[in-house]
């Protein structure tokens, strides 16, 4: 952590913007705060990814608050699609030029830092706005190991380093994360994650979860919606027993591919108030840290 600390600064001394990305699905949870340290002011377009998978109403309620906030000036944020290339490519290189316009020159360009946590979608951006495959990607935290840098046709610079969780993570923050894919699932127990996310879902989105599953109705409990999501998957074990870590993995890879439905797990005025510790595996942690 010290060490993505000293990189990402050192990077950003000769940055002109900072592209943060991040989940739309979880904005707050994963917007690393020490990026807001680290900025100091500068200049930052929030780019809320996969926007595609998160509800439409609940990205733009994001997109008002982050420009509105009056803590964190210099501030713009864009909801992007994977499904529109051209208009990413567009809509980034007019906010870069606005908010830096003094490197609009041909000798002066437009220098700019993307940053975010873990399996985010900065090596996706990266490779949107080159119009080819540069960074490898991939569905688990961690791919990008190394700072890469390259050159859009327009002239400007585009630097991508490897994704960074801070020290400490709100337990439900973490559950967040860990559901939405940001952390290796040896992080955090498996099972738990998935009743935390059915939890969500029958909270939030219960026609989409009978709709989903083809449900009459949804089930009071989040051990029933497993139970149920087990059975009719047929991960049973002898005697007829539900197998709940396959059913807990059917959640959990649906949520994250999208199929379940444009999810949002967190809106702007959702507040957590579970204390500033978490359940993390702090050796498992370590180990993702020294891979990123």
């Amino acid at each position: 952590m010290k060490k993505a600390r000293r990189t990402i600064a050192d990077a950003l001394s000769s940055k002109d913007v900072v592209l943060e990305v991040l989940d739309a699905r979880m904005p707050a949870s994963s917007s690393n705060p020490v990026l807001k340290e680290l900025r100091r002011g500068k200049p930052c377009i929030k780019i809320l990814s996969k926007s595609d998978l998160a509800d439409p109403r609940v990205t733009q309620a994001w997109i008002t608050h982050f420009e509105t906030q009056t803590t964190d000036p210099g501030v713009v944020a864009v909801a992007l699609s994977r499904d529109n290339p051209a208009e990413v490519r567009t809509r980034i290189a007019k906010l870069c030029h606005q908010l830096a316009p003094d490197r609009c020159s041909p000798s002066k360009r437009v220098r700019a830092l993307v940053v975010g946590i873990p399996n985010v979608g900065k090596s996706t951006l990266l490779n949107v706005l080159m119009g080819r495959k540069v960074a490898r990607v991939g569905d688990e935290p961690a791919v990008t190991k190394s700072e890469q840098l390259v050159t859009l046709k327009s002239g400007m610079t585009i630097s991508d380093n490897a994704g960074i969780l801070w020290p400490r993570i709100g337990e439900r923050t973490a559950l967040r994360l860990a559901l939405g894919g940001a952390m290796p699932d040896s992080v955090l127990d498996y099972e738990t994650v998935a009743r935390f996310g059915a939890e969500f879902l029958l909270a939030r989105y219960p026609a989409l979860l009978c709709a989903r599953f083809k449900l009459e109705s949804a089930p009071a409990t989040p051990e029933a919606l497993l139970d149920l999501i087990g059975r009719k998957h047929g991960c049973l074990r002898s005697g007829g027993v539900v197998d709940s870590h396959k059913a807990a993995d059917i959640l959990l890879h649906q949520f994250r591919a999208g199929t379940l439905g444009r999810i949002s797990l967190e809106a702007p005025g959702d507040v957590d108030e579970t204390p500033p510790e978490s359940p993390l595996d702090e050796h498992a942690l370590d180990e993702s840290e020294d891979d990123a």
